[in-house]
């Protein structure tokens, strides 16, 4: 071979090492890209996104802010969600669960593709709402700050809670307050996630709580963590092959930190104690839902994915929100981006950009209206002849 026909081989062998480490690099990059519109999976449903949802709201574990997500969903699909019925604001809670409490479910004799509202959970019934290959999920959150929430939220509306005047006082003797068959309404000072999804609250026995469990985790596909959230967000749309933008989030229904209340490290000890199926619930489904992040996204790409969700969530709040935050209830000025006021909690809400142009606008709103006003708006577009919904705010 001449001088010169090895020089050209050596540089033809060059440029094709070259084009096949760029082809390399951009597969990986195209990969990522897809991969934040629709996750990776076998099969020929890959590219169709889970219509049919049922989530069990749990209170006080950041689930107002997972059935915004669902709200904005219902529309972007133009999907049906069950609403409560008539002037009422949830599905029968705190009463077990039946298909009188949806609006439209005689009349309209089929199923929904959306269920999310707070419910107390009573699957036979339930199932009558849902269609046959619906989605079942809920959340939970670590029992030391869910019923740290729910005291100062449900303050002067739990009688157990109303003659404390803290949640340390309360830990330190709580049969001195609490009493199972005095109110219905107690529910929320003891096993509250536990009571929402249909079980006894006050029943003990280790037999009791294993089967509980393992019915929980053959009827719901899934349970997140609101610890976690942007991992339980990630977690949700590769779970429902949706779109990065679908989980995309602003926190609703949260509170200003001079609201929180300080336990003491003795009284974290006793909630898990005072709360033992709960913490025995918590700790069950934390564990399972670690084992799911590993199997359906891996540790490598989820740290990836959350990253591009805050990345995501950061852009939206700097298009969307007036100075970029939070504000508290004398401070918003929309009425209609209003939180309700609970208790002696301060719950924030959001005031949007001046001048946004109507089609961001539309969005921004949707992004942080509170679930009072979703819901009543949903209602109307679903029932547009019914009374509409009448809103209080405190």
């Amino acid at each position: 071979m001449s001088l010169g026909l090895l020089h050209e081989w050596r540089y033809f062998r060059i440029v094709v090492i070259l084009l096949v480490l760029l082809i390399l690099l951009l597969g990986s990059f195209l990969n990522t890209q897809v991969s934040l519109l629709v996750p990776l999976f076998n099969g020929q449903e890959s590219f169709h996104p889970v219509t049919n949802i049922m989530f069990l709201k749990t209170h006080k574990t950041a689930s107002s802010t997972v059935m915004n997500i669902l709200y904005r969903f219902t529309e972007k699909r133009n999907l049906t969600v069950a609403l409560p019925a008539g002037q009422l604001f949830h599905l029968g809670y705190p009463w077990l669960f039946l298909t009188k409490y949806v609006e439209g479910f005689k009349d309209l004799n089929g199923t929904f593709n959306i269920m999310c509202n707070h419910l107390r959970f009573n699957p036979t019934e339930v199932q009558k709402v849902m269609p046959n290959n619906t989605f079942y999920f809920s959340i939970l959150r670590n029992p030391v700050a869910q019923l740290e929430s729910a005291f100062v939220y449900y303050k002067g509306y739990v009688p157990a809670f109303q003659k404390t005047k803290s949640l340390n006082e309360f830990l330190e003797s709580p049969l001195k307050y609490y009493n199972e068959t005095l109110s219905i309404k107690n529910i929320y000072a003891k096993n509250n996630m536990w009571f929402d999804f249909g079980y006894d609250n006050n029943r003990r026995g280790e037999g009791y709580v294993r089967d509980a469990i393992r019915e929980i985790q053959r009827r719901f596909q899934l349970i997140l963590i609101s610890d976690y959230f942007d991992e339980s967000m990630v977690l949700l749309r590769n779970t429902l092959r949706w779109e990065l933008d679908d989980v995309v989030y602003f926190k609703l229904n949260s509170r200003s930190e001079k609201s929180i209340q300080n336990l003491t490290r003795e009284n974290r000890e006793r909630v898990k104690e005072w709360c033992a199926l709960d913490w025995e619930l918590y700790r069950h489904f934390n564990r399972t839902f670690w084992q799911k992040l590993r199997a359906v996204v891996g540790l490598k790409r989820l740290a990836r994915e959350v990253a591009l969700l805050r990345e995501r969530q950061r852009e939206l709040m700097d298009v969307c929100i007036q100075d970029g935050r939070p504000k508290n209830k004398t401070q918003i000025k929309d009425v209609n981006l209003k939180p309700y006021q609970s208790g002696e909690a301060d719950i924030l809400g959001y005031n949007l950009k001046q001048h946004l142009d109507n089609e961001t606008l539309a969005r921004c709103q949707r992004m942080v209206m509170p679930e009072i006003q979703y819901m009543a708006h949903l209602y109307s577009q679903q029932f547009p002849t019914n009374p509409p919904k009448k809103i209080r705010l405190q």
